[in-house]
């Protein structure tokens, strides 16, 4: 077949190929019908992310390359940051983010074994592990309803003398209040990570400007897992404006060295063999030289040739996921009585990840639910609910040591109680959308 060719002609009349397969078998889809089963999220591509993902594998350079450096560089111009580090997953994201804030490179700042951290337990586990896996201490405070977001009220309780930071999510694609949360760190001279995961191009006003959440604090994160606002299938995103954050953030993903040349580079600095750390020998090779105990949180390139893909299109999806929450929210007016329905944070124009409802009394969350998805709507509890009640928290309860709670966490255990959220993501048509809301009303009259 190609022995007529060069290798940039085959290479062409390969990816020529997928795209027309792409087209052909993975983007023909049926109109909707009542009863067709409407998961929470889904991916929304077409045959440029598929013809990315084959001309990756045929490089089989496999680890982070040249579609690594273009994500980083295009993800970070459109967020607005000067450094960006492509990871495997969210939760990676998280712990890198978090295991940055521990390095003796920021010396009192440091966060040290013991020192706590403000957050809150109705979230999702990886917001809060990375702490407790270190042995620092979440501090838990209650949210808002219908905001689901942190109760800024309580930070000032919170905080303590071993308070160095506060690491919270935007609820859904809601934004915190950035304004309290930011003046309160700056106040106290705590970091504050944003988890971005589920906000991606989200949106808040702070001091008259309109900035992108997650590069309002210190360090931000992302995840690009199927469900999520754009997807490469598993990795994720940590960015910062620091240029010593960024540094540590690279050398805790990168196995802990002290070297940053990118992988199959050598000697950019040009002392790769002339300098003293440690007490290695002098001249030591930089590239096997460790400033801290770190991990290999590496994606492939294979999954930032998606990533490349899907980030041209992300704005797009942006504006979906606002109309689809919007028309829900129109679709299910009136039912104030038996429902409380999401509201956005004050300043915030949020890329909304789902649609939260909690019941009121008199409405069962488990009725409610199991109606729904009889009838193909597919649900999901805001993540834990209260992670203090899992399994994982048994032995902290038992011992009551590990972490600390401020206040009661009233809110958080309605939600436990009686919250659950429906999808909004890209890939809905407006029939989807008012066959949910129409299923989600006859179910509160049941």
């Amino acid at each position: 077949m190609f022995e007529q060719m060069n290798e940039a002609e085959a290479k062409k009349q390969i990816l020529d190929l997928v795209s027309e397969y792409c087209d052909k078998y993975h983007n023909q889809k049926k109109p909707f019908s009542e009863g067709d089963r409407i998961p929470y999220a889904s991916r929304v591509y077409d045959h440029e992310e598929m013809v990315n993902l084959v001309d990756s594998a045929l490089e089989f350079w496999l680890t982070a390359g040249r579609y690594t450096e273009q994500f980083e560089r295009e993800f970070a111009r459109y967020l607005g940051v000067k450094y960006c580090s492509l990871v495997n997953s969210g939760s990676s994201a998280n712990l890198n983010a978090f295991m940055a804030l521990t390095s003796d490179l920021l010396g009192e700042r440091k966060i040290n074994r013991g020192d706590e951290v403000i957050t809150v337990a109705a979230g999702f586990p990886t917001t809060v592990s990375p702490v407790i896996q270190y042995g620092a201490v979440p501090v838990f405070v209650d949210v808002t309803i219908p905001q689901y977001n942190i109760d800024v009220n309580m930070l000032e309780k919170a905080y303590s003398d071993k308070t160095k930071a506060v690491m919270i999510a935007h609820t859904l694609g809601n934004p915190f209040d950035l304004k309290a949360v930011k003046e309160f760190c700056d106040r106290h001279n705590l970091w504050l990570i944003e988890d971005n995961c589920d906000a991606l191009g989200s949106k808040y006003t702070i001091d008259g400007e309109e900035k992108f959440t997650g590069t309002i604090g210190d360090i931000g994160t992302s995840s690009f897992y199927p469900p999520h606002h754009m997807t490469m299938g598993e990795g994720g995103a940590v960015y910062t404006n620091h240029p010593l954050l960024n540094r540590i953030i690279r050398s805790f993903r990168d196995w802990g060295r002290d070297c940053v040349c990118p992988s199959g580079k050598d000697n950019l600095c040009g002392h790769r063999f002339d300098k003293q750390y440690g007490e290695l020998p002098l001249g030591y090779d930089h590239k096997y030289v460790y400033s801290h105990f770190g991990y290999n949180l590496q994606a492939t390139d294979m999954q930032a040739a998606v990533g490349c893909a899907q980030i041209a299109k992300f704005p797009g999806f942006v504006e979906r996921r606002i109309h689809n929450f919007n028309r829900l929210r129109e679709a299910l007016r009136g039912m104030e009585d038996k429902l409380i329905l999401p509201e956005a944070c004050p300043n915030a124009k949020p890329s909304w990840f789902g649609f939260l409802i909690t019941c009121k009394k008199g409405v069962s969350r488990n009725q409610v639910v199991q109606y729904v998805e009889s009838r193909g709507v597919q649900t999901r509890m805001l993540f834990a609910g209260n992670i203090i009640k899992h399994p994982c928290f048994d032995r902290l309860r038992e011992e009551q040591t590990g972490y600390r709670v401020v206040g009661d966490l009233t809110n958080t255990d309605r939600i436990m109680n009686d919250t659950f959220w429906v999808g909004v993501y890209p890939g809905m048509t407006d029939a989807m959308i008012d066959y949910m809301a129409k299923t989600i009303r006859e179910a509160c009259q049941q």
